[in-house]
């Protein structure tokens, strides 16, 4: 999130930059094939909201009416403010970072759990993140402390950004992450970056970031508590087979689907899925060939007839940024 004291917009338009994450989005999209759709669609929605173009300029709410406010939040129990306000941004800079950093953690994110989990996960962080914040806020009135947080504006996804981090860096493979030129063990990286950034950048919202850190531990613990399947990604789930049913008699039986895999799952809970024999990535089946390292549907499971270098850097393809 990037903060401001007064009310205003600060800065106009230069799309300097936009065109830069457009090169970067068409370099990862040739570089795998494909950028998962739920990624997609979050790059597109924030710099649509951020540009305005044509009849979107009249139709969406100016930035002055989205300003994520403590105080006015509170008072007038404005609901806009409290979700919109992650969507927007003060300038390009501000968006083109957020968004290449949403591109990098999208990919690796939605890639290994699927589109309708990962959105149901986003959904969740952006409630639990933005709420974390006006906890916070609200807390520091108790110790008469509210002017600099409590009557702050703020807008930016980066909030959302935090917890994805905390989230990513859980994973078992996660050792060591790379924080502005610093090589830090991956479970204290968001909280390096927090500082980092706080240091570097003093405007930066830190509630909003903090923020962001704590709804991504808060979403683990509850996902470990919880045995469930996610009443979210059920409805998610259902919303898009209700939808998309229609189509499936004009796929071609060669057709891509994006972040339909799973990795390190079981078969037996997830149907429609054949597992690769040499990556062990769990593909749709609707594809021929591995997701990850294109080997064909059918390959005899007998890892003699690839190379020791070669199974190992198939299995590496999985994970790759």
């Amino acid at each position: 999130m990037d903060s401001y004291g007064g009310v205003g917009w600060r800065g106009r338009v230069s799309r300097g930059m936009v065109p830069l994450l457009a090169l970067h989005v068409a370099n990862e999209y040739l570089r795998l094939g494909h950028i998962p759709p739920v990624t997609s669609g979050l790059i597109l929605t924030n710099t649509l909201l951020f540009l305005r173009p044509g009849p979107l300029h009249r139709l969406l709410p100016s930035i002055n009416r989205v300003w994520f406010n403590p105080h006015l939040i509170f008072k007038n129990r404005d609901l806009r403010r409290f979700f919109l306000s992650a969507f927007y941004h003060v300038n390009e800079p501000h968006l083109v970072y957020n968004m290449m950093s949403l591109l990098w953690k999208g990919i690796q994110l939605e890639t290994s759990m699927g589109s309708v989990e990962f959105a149901s996960m986003v959904a969740s962080l952006l409630a639990l993140s933005q709420g974390a914040t006006l906890i916070l806020a609200k807390s520091l009135l108790l110790f008469d402390y509210d002017a600099p947080y409590y009557s702050q504006f703020s807008v930016g996804f980066s909030g959302v950004l935090f917890a994805l981090k905390v989230v990513l860096n859980s994973r078992p493979d996660a050792d060591y992450s790379v924080v502005h030129g610093l090589v830090v063990p991956s479970k204290y990286s968001a909280w390096a970056e927090l500082l980092l950034i706080q240091l570097f950048v003093p405007d930066a919202s830190f509630l909003g970031h903090l923020g962001g850190i704590l709804a991504g531990i808060l979403y683990l613990r509850l996902r470990r508590s919880f045995s469930g399947p996610n009443p979210l990604t059920l409805l998610l789930g259902g919303f898009v087979k209700a939808l998309s049913w229609p189509l499936r008699f004009l796929r071609s039986s060669r057709g891509r689907l994006s972040g339909r895999g799973r990795v390190g799952r079981g078969l037996a809970d997830a149907g429609g899925v054949w597992r690769c024999p040499l990556c062990t990535f769990d593909n749709s089946e609707w594809l021929d060939a591995c997701e990850m390292c294109s080997t064909a549907r059918g390959t005899i499971n007998n890892r003699n007839q690839f190379s020791v270098d070669e199974v190992r850097q198939r299995r590496l393809q999985r994970f790759v940024r």
